[in-house]
């Protein structure tokens, strides 16, 4: 019973010293923790990215958490610190074949050719960065599926970033008739540009009007303006349908293909 007792008196000031480093430590950790996240979010880091940071301080502050109260529980670290590196070394062999990913992620994240909420288009993917993690980066189409991608088949590829300007063109092609007058057409699709507020018209976006080329049976017509990024598909799809509405009015026909049919009456 001395010998219990002994020792328990031995034990209850380091266990208590271990529970005020667990508590202190966790404090500690949120603090910092809160205090990154606050620091990234006014420096409008992109949130992957903030995420990420936020993630490392939690993990290697509550590994050198674990190390403390177990040392001073009396338990060896060294065996503890060799245990973990065999850990990460297990960690590492299992994602041998990550490791180009991991890099592009690592690539992605600090160089920042795009960021969580720009619509970016690569391949055969088109659609918003919803997150940017460490080996695959999540993309929202908009039929609403998410895309989930290996960082490296991004960097590996040419990406377009319509969100890295906050305007963007809208090109529309018209093809009308041979028999149209040219200036005439022309005076009509810069009046339907004309009424669209949400056109910018400013020296630096003033909307063209050309003749692009001599198609097989028409005169083929290109609309080019410039709008916010938030207006493009309003933009584009009223253009459509007033620019269809304006050439009926004034008798100005687009062509369609035709096909004849000759009926031969072997009787005869």
């Amino acid at each position: 019973m001395d010998k219990f007792t002994e020792k328990l008196s031995d034990i209850i000031p380091n266990l208590s010293i271990s529970i005020i480093i667990l508590a202190a430590g966790g404090i500690i950790t949120f603090l910092l923790a809160y205090v990154a996240k606050k620091a990234m979010n006014q420096s409008k880091l992109d949130p992957s990215l903030a995420h990420f940071f936020v993630r490392l301080i939690w993990i290697t502050c509550f590994s050198l958490i674990t190390i403390a109260v177990l040392s001073q529980l009396g338990v060896s670290t060294t065996g503890l610190i060799a245990f973990f590196s065999a850990a990460l070394a297990a960690v590492a062999l299992a994602l041998k074949d990550n490791i180009a990913d991991i890099a592009s992620g690592i690539v992605i994240l600090f160089t920042r050719p795009f960021v969580t909420g720009d619509f970016i288009a690569f391949g055969t993917y088109k659609g918003y960065v919803e997150k940017i993690d460490i080996i695959h980066t999540k993309i929202r189409t908009y039929d609403g599926t998410e895309v989930i991608v290996p960082n490296s088949k991004i960097t590996t590829t040419e990406v377009d970033n319509y969100s890295s300007s906050p305007t963007i063109r809208v090109v529309i092609n018209v093809p009308v008739s041979y028999t149209a007058d040219i200036e005439k057409t022309k005076e009509v699709l810069y009046a339907v540009m004309e009424n669209d507020n949400m056109i910018l018209t400013s020296a630096a976006y003033a909307p063209q009007v050309r003749l692009d080329k001599y198609g097989e049976s028409s005169l083929d017509f290109v609309v080019r303006c410039w709008c916010l990024f938030d207006d493009y598909w309003t933009v584009y799809y009223k253009l459509m349908e007033e620019i269809k509405k304006a050439l009926d009015q004034n008798r100005i026909p687009i062509p369609y293909n035709q096909l004849d049919v000759h009926i031969i009456d072997k009787k005869q």
